[in-house]
């Protein structure tokens, strides 16, 4: 019976089906992600070719030049934005933790905790352009001034809602039996939350605050509105302050060709910094498993 059931034609019929629905499938997918890396790579050479004939000693020594001239860097904008996505990290990250710890160990079952949730998900959503109208809004056109510190509070905002996500799904992952076992033995919970659950998951947390610098790295519109930008050398943050998102911007748009070089090598820069962080955080999240 069992060799009958196995040759039967209904079963064959529907095993080819099966087969030719797997094959076309199969090559719907691959084609898709042809498409995808195709169009990655195209990205990546252009960036690289033009961006590697853009670099030069002076681009990390000189200001960034006025049109036509025959020298000039994006030192001053390089330096910008260090300044300005160091400072929102280390604002943002402490304030992402924290709530994201509250998310995860207190607030599961509060209508704080849900509210919380529900507003993280608004601005892990929201436009980045969105952000930096509120803190233009809310800052600059109080103090009648661009500055870097508007700037810096914009790409905190974006910074925190990322990190908030990532800490509260790293330590939902921890298992309940490594709380209850600390709480048999006397721990109380902020001990138990800093030397357990932070701790087994403290990979995880710092991918998610690589993760979000690698986003910062690149926003363009927040710093529009925010810290605006500067042609010279500044390291006052309270005044207007180049950046390379916005100088690439405006010098990709210009006509002139130096502007042009300088573009394509703060590209070259940006793309280098952003691969560099997700490899760490890829490396990072590996060891983790």
């Amino acid at each position: 019976m069992s060799s009958l059931a196995t040759f039967d034609p209904a079963r064959l019929a529907m095993h080819r089906r099966r087969k030719r629905v797997n094959v076309v499938a199969l090559a719907l997918s691959l084609g898709a992600m042809a498409f995808g890396v195709f169009w990655l790579i195209w990205i990546l050479y252009e960036t690289v070719h033009l961006g590697l004939g853009g670099l030069s000693l002076q681009v990390f020594t000189e200001m960034t030049p006025p049109p036509q001239a025959e020298t000039g860097g994006l030192a001053n904008a390089i330096f910008g934005s260090l300044a300005m996505v160091s400072l929102a990290t280390l604002l943002g990250t402490p304030i992402g933790i924290m709530a994201g710890v509250y998310l995860a160990e207190y607030g599961q079952r509060t209508w704080l905790g849900r509210t919380t949730q529900f507003i993280n998900d608004i601005l892990l959503s929201a436009p980045s352009i969105v952000i930096g109208l509120f803190i233009y809004a809310v800052v600059v056109s109080r103090f009648k001034s661009f500055s870097g510190w508007a700037g810096v509070l914009a790409l905190a905002l974006i910074v925190i809602p990322v990190v908030i996500r990532q800490t509260e799904n790293m330590l939902s992952l921890v298992p309940n039996a490594m709380r209850e076992a600390a709480y048999a033995l006397g721990t109380p919970k902020w001990k138990v939350i800093l030397a357990i659950t932070l701790k087994s998951v403290r990979a995880g947390v710092l991918t998610g605050v690589l993760l979000a610098v690698a986003r910062i790295s690149g926003e363009t519109a927040p710093l529009l509105f925010t810290a605006l930008s500067n042609q010279f050398w500044t390291s006052n943050l309270g005044e207007p302050m180049a950046s390379l998102p916005v100088t690439i911007f405006k010098f990709a748009m210009s006509p002139y060709e130096n502007w042009q070089k300088l573009a394509w090598a703060g590209v070259f820069l940006i793309t280098l910094g952003v691969l560099a962080l997700n490899i760490l955080a890829r490396v990072l999240f590996r060891n983790k498993n």
